[in-house]
């Protein structure tokens, strides 16, 4: 008898965004940078940073929540079994798609989730940036309607479908190894912030259960920002965003109730106020989104189920932040990087190239075959 799935349902996806809703403001409130207590984008954007790949010395810090959202995802699939090791599908694209997605979620200052968080904080600015996911996943949509798709993936060995993983278990291990040392910028080779976002963080005990917690029950429940609006606009489907909407409206109570909640436009912590850029950045994230088949989150899920293709969209990730801090290209609350609108150009293009580049022609569908000779068969479907 298979077991249900109770997170797969209506209630257990509205339930697993309130969860979020609930630990993310906590999370902030007993460390994390304001409205960022769980942020998919600047938390890789801080991994890289701290193992040397980029040198913004505000941005650097081992996150424990990243690697327990993989873990955790593991953990789960472990259990139900559906750890299935699989990948081959364009591995090369999904690493571009992830620098891409990367750069725009810097422009904007924020992965979708903590779009909803800024939004749930009182950022006006989110809206803007939320808007501009929205605009992205749609024209994901229409590649979708002409047959976009990356092709298939195949079996692969447990081993590399453990390879992320791995590697999430081996950053945890370095922050532990090597733990933040008190008005030292390094702690054996890893880079740590004295200031800034890099220097702001949770304990280590509460990122981490927090990080395995979430990665658990999103594996279950499939949680998905861009699968939410991409389900939405293609197949009227309200599952995904039911959870999409708990994580705001519940986020937006915590933050009234912790004292976090402050609305406006202006003087937004970690944020900027240039509309078209707020709006351009996350466009081209979601895009990237889209075409990649998930979200930041979704993507390190995934990641623990043992799909190398998400573990390569989510090195893309990493080191994307690695070139948008090298080369100017990430914004700050001053405002635009120096070169971040020939980076949103680039970007754009790259993706729609990768769109037109990967249509496929729609088969057309056969007759229905003629079932009569089976209408008396023994045969079971």
């Amino acid at each position: 008898m298979t077991r249900r799935n109770i997170f797969a349902t209506l209630g257990g996806i509205v339930a697993v965004g309130a969860i979020i809703g609930v630990v993310a403001p906590y999370l902030q409130n007993l460390g994390n940078p304001a409205n960022m207590g769980i942020c998919v984008a600047c938390m890789e954007r801080d991994i890289a940073g701290a193992i040397g790949l980029h040198r913004a010395g505000v941005v650097q810090y081992l996150r424990p929540e990243i690697m327990g959202f993989v873990l955790g995802a593991l953990v789960a699939a472990l259990l139900f079994r559906e750890f299935k090791p699989s990948g081959g599908s364009a591995p090369m694209t999904r690493f571009v798609l992830g620098v891409v997605s990367m750069i725009g979620a810097l422009i904007f200052l924020g992965c979708p989730w903590r779009a909803i968080l800024r939004l749930a904080g009182g950022d006006g600015n989110a809206i803007l940036g939320l808007a501009g996911l929205g605009a992205g996943v749609w024209i994901g949509t229409m590649f979708f309607r002409k047959g976009y798709s990356l092709g298939r993936s195949y079996r692969q060995t447990i081993a590399t479908g453990l390879m992320l993983p791995l590697i999430m278990f081996g950053l945890l291990a370095l922050r532990l190894i090597f733990p933040p040392l008190e008005g030292a910028e390094k702690s054996g080779f890893i880079f740590y912030s004295l200031q800034g976002p890099g220097a702001a963080y949770a304990p280590l005990a509460v990122s981490l259960a927090a990080g395995l917690g979430i990665g658990f029950i999103a594996q279950r429940s499939r949680f998905c920002t861009m699968g939410a609006i991409r389900d939405l606009i293609l197949f009227k489907q309200f599952h995904l965003m039911a959870g999409f909407l708990a994580l705001l409206i519940v986020a937006l109570i915590v933050n009234i109730a912790l004292g976090q909640f402050n609305p406006g436009f202006e003087a937004q912590p970690v944020a900027h106020t240039l509309h078209f850029w707020n709006f351009a950045g996350m466009l081209m994230a979601g895009l990237a989104f889209a075409l990649a088949g998930g979200c930041p989150g979704r993507q390190l899920f995934m990641s623990g189920e043992g799909n190398s293709d998400a573990g390569v969209f989510v090195m893309g990730m990493i080191f994307g932040a690695a070139l948008a801090h090298n080369w100017g290209l990430a914004s700050s609350p001053a405002g635009l990087g120096e070169y971040g609108a020939v980076a949103f150009f680039v970007g754009l293009a790259v993706c729609l190239g990768i769109g037109f580049a990967n249509l496929k022609k729609l088969k057309v569908e056969s007759p229905v075959p003629d079932l009569a000779p089976l209408k008396n068969s023994k045969i079971k479907a």
